[in-house]
């Protein structure tokens, strides 16, 4: 068992899934793994989620302090959004889902065109 801040977690996955669990942040993290991206290229990314969910998680990773959320005082605005260094960490484990799913799509599926 792992208390962090006020939480108690019963496992070292329980602690991980907390943090990327769900549909959308692995997503999102994947995406921003290599570098910074706007709102709107990120949505363009992931035409699936809605713009609504996309700013939830956004929101929910800059909170745990993996993505970090910068603004310019520009005209028009501009957000850019990045991997913390805490949210850099988590790379060679988006790597290994990635490959995991790469490797299932091969040998269960089949490659759909976009």
């Amino acid at each position: 068992m792992f208390e962090i801040g006020d939480k108690t977690y019963h496992c070292a996955m329980d602690v991980t899934m907390n943090y990327i669990g769900g549909k959308w942040k692995t997503v999102v993290l994947w995406y921003l793994r290599n570098k910074t991206m706007r709102f709107g290229e990120l949505k363009k990314q992931i035409p699936d989620i809605t713009e609504k969910m996309l700013s939830l998680q956004l929101k929910a990773l800059e909170e745990d302090g993996l993505v970090k959320r910068e603004v310019y005082p520009e005209v028009p605005l501009r957000v850019e959004y990045s991997l913390t260094e805490f949210g850099k960490s988590l790379v060679p484990v988006l790597d290994a889902i990635a490959k995991w799913g790469r490797s299932l799509g091969e040998t269960q599926g089949k490659l759909k065109q976009v």
